[in-house]
């Protein structure tokens, strides 16, 4: 019975409370109270920390959907992640590509220039795959979860202590009124004296209280600084992670260009018109013909140059446009800017001329030759 004494007297204690700071608050809203406003020092780290809970929240979400673009996947993952559980494991784009180019070319024929062209792509799609998904694993671990952290953590305490502090503020506030009430009646009526001492001691208590979590919010608010500081360093962590990962990547791709250097690069369209796609190095540079330059640096010799490096009689001189590894003894492996002395041979492939440096000699693709006048 005293126990449900005292649960009933703390509710309606409580409920006098809420509605008091609700009839504060709202009294203020419309300018009929005082309001105690908060010293420019707090309040300038309110909005600090209220701004770098949004940016945080942006960066944090829109770094998910870089790493992981299906939304689906995102979702389940967060169920796991809530449910405590572990998402199972699941083929990543790349790996799902290099697969299908694999079952393709073995299907093709690994002997054949395809078949095993598709093969070698499919395993650098592969390891593209692989490298993808250690990126995730790691911005994951180094980037987003001390992000995440703040949001759930840090700023929880924050949003809590700066609650408690508007409480007080509020209760100060209507101290303040209720004292300005009682004094104003104490000219009156010598019986609010006693009342205005009272009011006076709830002023001081009040004021105490609001001080103190001032204070508390305060120093909680400074801590900010120190977030930023440590994101900055998990920010490092993630560019160097990127970093890794897209050199990964062009190692990938540039020993998968050694290893296609020797397959034909010259397709007929069905308009009867001559594409050709050669994969340049890092820093190629074409000077003296009239190359295509798409966005991603690939250069495409231009139909013409190729028409009469294949129509060359003689030797002539060409200059070597990308780095190229020999595939078996009878090519000649070049090296980017080098000038050789190149010449038709009867019946050799039409996408190959025979190339001359002093006393080597061997195949080279036309691909990679820009003809010297």
């Amino acid at each position: 019975m005293n126990i449900m004494d005292f649960n009933v007297k703390k509710l309606a204690a409580d409920a006098g409370t809420f509605l008091s700071r609700a009839v504060q608050f709202t009294e203020e809203k419309l300018g009929q109270a005082e309001k105690t406003e908060l010293d420019a020092h707090l309040e300038n780290l309110l909005s600090k920390a209220e701004c770098t809970k949004i940016w945080t929240e942006k960066i944090m979400k829109q770094t998910e959907v870089l790493l992981q673009p299906n939304p689906n996947a995102r979702i389940e993952e967060f169920v796991y992640e809530k449910l405590d559980r572990k998402a199972p494991s699941r083929i990543n784009n790349p790996e799902l590509l290099g697969q299908y180019m694999i079952d393709a070319g073995t299907e093709f024929g690994p002997g054949t220039a395809y078949g095993n062209a598709l093969i070698k792509c499919g395993e650098t799609q592969k390891r593209i795959g692989t490298a993808d998904r250690e990126l995730i694993q790691t911005s994951a671990l180094n980037f987003l979860t001390p992000l995440r952290n703040f949001i759930e953590g840090d700023y929880k305490t924050i949003a809590k202590e700066r609650k408690l502090l508007q409480n007080k503020r509020l209760d100060l506030d209507a101290a303040k009124t209720r004292l300005k009430k009682a004094k104003a009646a104490e000219t009156r009526a010598s019986i609010w004296a006693e009342e205005v001492t009272k009011s006076e001691q709830e002023l001081r208590i009040t004021q105490s209280e609001f001080d103190r979590q001032a204070e508390i919010t305060r120093l909680l608010l400074e801590g900010i600084s120190s977030t930023h500081a440590h994101h900055l360093r998990c920010l490092n962590d993630f560019v160097e992670a990127q970093m890794t990962y897209y050199a990964q990547c062009y190692q990938y791709m540039l020993d998968l260009q050694k290893q296609l250097g020797s397959f034909p690069s010259v397709y007929h369209c069905n308009n009867n018109q001559t594409s050709v796609a050669p994969i340049p190095s890092a820093s190629s540079n074409v000077i003296g013909s009239s190359p295509l330059t798409s966005t991603s640096g690939l250069v495409i010799t231009s139909p013409s140059n190729l028409t009469d490096l294949k129509e060359c009689s003689g030797s002539r001189k060409a200059r070597v446009l990308y780095d190229y590894d020999a595939a078996n003894s009878t090519e000649l492996s070049l090296l980017a800017d080098e000038v050789i002395t190149v010449f038709s041979v009867v019946g050799m492939d039409s996408d190959w001329l025979m190339g001359e440096r002093g006393n080597q000699k061997g195949r080279v693709p036309i691909t990679y030759l820009e003809l010297l006048n």
